[in-house]
């Protein structure tokens, strides 16, 4: 059987970046890692993935969940670093 990290590990994401793909869409891994996926591979679809998390690092902050802001801004760090061209006026 296919486990949910098996399913990310399909993707060029880590599990945290799926988890905030998910948690801005409001869906599972499973169906969040295939959104990723489609995202990752269409033209500007990796500068979306960056405004999601972007967009869930502020809502963090308007809850004061600092530590779940924390989180989501390590997965932005480690996905622009991974996909650069996810920056603004990358095209």
């Amino acid at each position: 059987m296919i486990s949910i990290d098996d399913i990310i590990g399909m993707t060029d994401l880590t599990a945290e970046e799926v988890a905030a793909i998910g948690e801005h869409e409001h869906m599972d891994l499973a169906p969040a890692a295939a959104l990723a996926n489609v995202m990752l591979n269409r033209r500007g679809g990796p500068a979306e993935i960056q405004a999601m998390i972007c967009e869930d690092i502020r809502e963090a902050l308007h809850r004061d969940d600092l530590d779940h802001a924390r989180q989501l801004f390590l997965a932005l760090r480690h996905f622009m670093a991974d996909h650069p061209d996810a920056a603004r006026g990358a095209d």
